[in-house]
């Protein structure tokens, strides 16, 4: 019988803990498969077969749950969510494989993205003095995985944060391209090297390496500059890939926070891609297979051929939250002394065809508990039910709510300041397509809801030019529509690859988008408190710190004066607003409105 896959990931942990701590690189050993007798052995095949299971962006998803309706998670194509979910999968692989033969990986984003791991993070946080153990961490232990990648998202909380979740890890947390900018040596361990027995010739050994996404550089700032830094992950593939193969890798899977071939959100800032799994699979030779990250999208396999070996490899993106599973399945043949793949593909299992493990229910039940007694206080009364469902193509109260709350916290801040006196306007973008305050009782989970990524509060100081320059960048969300064509809502906006949360309005102007105008000449009638916008006229704008920072690469605002900045998240503010005002009336909001227009004609 092999090894149980617990005890197995119990005992290799200690060696894995080991090489985090001294920056070496383990060299992991799963326990061989008990012998077979002598006449079966001489006639074992050469070939063999193992499997690679790849999840990412799971982002706190652990129980097929949604924290911000407090039910069951359901979306129109009935998917389900969450690692208890995705047990059950790796179980079943497990039987039909053999454990021997399997590996299992993430491409990161773990730790930020629902109220569950925001808790861990900090309402109980896993840097206190007594730190509780992190769910993720839990389940993923209990699950066994055997490797996992940087995320961006891991940063959100800043590294102390990263570093206790990696310190309850039992399976290192790899990162080749997260360096530390005092000396630019490894901050986390690069690559990891599995042994599978699989019960002819000597251990295949599995060389697992791990990258992250440059844009960290951007996005977290605050979090990360001076302590770490984030290089380009062709160049640094380049750089491990030969050291893995003469550490003995007969075969490399890279696990990669890094989408194939989307374009780069923050432009040129960064002289690193965003998104360049494809150029490393077409660049860096040696590279069997990649599990990409990043883009939420589903990749059931991608083949890219690379230039310089003509060898193909195979690349899968499983869809985010735990929605998917990648398989990559090997076949590897045993000659003259050495290891070759001889065929491999990949494909998805989708985790709704499968019960949740009660195992992991079980093992999170008491945290899970926790969390749904916090994101169900109440923290005050709306007047009118708000919905985000029209927020792509129309100015609505919900998104006006956010602007309200960042523009009334930087004016109370900026009251004793010399920029007291300047006209306070705010960003706010649609992030999340099924928000909604309710009529009557709003709960914390409502605000939650609403406001769903970590971002933080600062104020930066432009001109009405630069304004205006920000406006017709974000209304390249919109298709181009001459007068009289049909609209169509699926493809009237997420433009040029624009997600939603790029699509920033302003809150304190009142202006159109006439959409018949090519991008760049669209934004017409701007105006403050009933007058044009004056060019030179200074302005304050509220704005989250990913979009300070140059995230989404809009013009002016990472270069503009900063006024302010907050360390709590805009999330928290928000509640805390709704809490201090006790009932909140869409009819206050006031402060300017936008609207879509066709050759000055309003669509809506």
């Amino acid at each position: 019988m092999p090894l149980n896959r617990r005890d197995f990931v119990a005992r290799s942990a200690v060696t894995a803990a080991g090489a985090a701590l001294t920056g070496g690189l383990p060299l992991l050993t799963a326990a061989p498969a008990a012998a077979a007798p002598a006449e079966q052995r001489g006639k074992a095949q050469k070939k063999q077969t193992f499997t690679v299971l790849g999840t990412t962006d799971l982002h706190g998803r652990v129980l097929n749950w949604d924290y911000f309706t407090d039910a069951e998670y359901d979306d129109k194509a009935h998917n389900d969510v969450g690692l208890a979910k995705i047990s059950t999968l790796v179980n079943q692989i497990r039987e039909e494989k053999g454990c021997h033969r399997t590996l299992l990986i993430d491409a990161g984003d773990i730790i930020q993205g629902t109220q569950l791991t925001y808790y861990y993070a900090r309402v109980e946080p896993i840097t206190g003095k007594r730190p509780p153990k992190h769910p993720m961490a839990a389940a993923m232990n209990a699950i066994g995985y055997d490797a996992a990648a940087l995320g961006n998202h891991e940063f959100n909380y800043g590294i102390p944060t990263v570093r206790a979740f990696e310190e309850q890890l039992d399976f290192p947390l790899l990162g080749a391209n997260a360096l530390f900018a005092k000396d630019e040596k490894p901050a986390f361990p690069p690559y990891v090297i599995k042994e599978l027995h699989l019960g002819h010739g000597r251990p295949l050994r599995v060389g697992i390496l791990g990258l992250t996404n440059p844009g960290i550089a951007i996005w977290d700032k605050a979090n990360v500059a001076g302590q770490m830094i984030f290089p380009g992950i062709v160049e640094m593939a380049k750089k491990y890939v030969p050291r893995m193969k003469a550490a003995g890798a007969d075969v490399i899977v890279v696990s990669a926070h890094s989408g194939i071939d989307e374009p780069t959100t923050y432009g040129d800032q960064l002289p690193w891609p965003e998104d360049a799994s494809g150029e490393m699979a077409e660049t860096v030779p040696g590279i069997d297979a990649v599990l990409v990250g990043h883009t939420h999208k589903e990749v059931p396999q991608r083949l890219i051929v690379n230039k310089e070996t003509g060898k193909t490899v195979v690349l899968s993106e499983p869809l985010c939250w735990a929605q998917r599973l990648s398989c990559f399945d090997f076949e590897v043949e045993f000659s003259r002394g050495q290891w070759h793949v001889t065929s491999l593909t990949s494909r998805v299992l989708n985790s709704n065809t499968v019960p949740e493990d009660p195992a992991i229910v079980e093992l999170l039940s008491a945290q899970h508990k926790k969390v749904v007694e916090y994101v169900n206080q109440v923290i005050g009364t709306c007047k009118a039910e708000l919905s985000i469902g029209e927020a792509r193509f129309k100015d609505v109260p919900i998104i006006d709510l956010i602007g309200r709350v960042q523009a009334d916290t930087v004016k109370a801040a900026l009251a004793s300041t010399s920029y007291a006196n300047l006209p306070v306007l705010a960003q706010a973008a649609p992030f999340n397509r099924t928000a909604r305050i309710p009529a009557g009782e709003v709960k914390l989970r409502d605000a939650a809801g609403l406001y769903i990524y970590e971002n933080t509060l600062e104020a930066r100081v432009l001109t009405g030019a630069q304004i205006k320059a920000y406006l017709e960048y974000s209304a390249k969300y919109f298709a181009q529509l001459a007068p009289g064509d049909a609209i169509n809502l699926d493809t009237l906006t997420n433009q040029a690859n624009t997600p939603d949360y790029n699509f920033d309005s302003v809150y304190g102007v009142s202006y159109d988008i006439d959409i018949s105008q090519p991008v760049g000449s669209r934004i017409v009638n701007l105006s403050y408190e009933g007058k044009a916008v004056d060019p030179a006229a200074k302005f304050v704008l509220a704005v989250n710190n990913y979009r300070a920072n140059g995230g989404g690469n809009f013009p002016g605002v990472a270069s503009a004066p900063l006024a302010w900045a907050d360390s709590d998240e805009i999330r928290n503010t928000m509640i805390s607003w709704v809490k201090a005002k006790g009932v909140i009336d869409p009819t206050e909001f006031g402060g300017g409105t936008w609207r879509l227009v066709r050759a000055g004609v309003p669509l809506f």
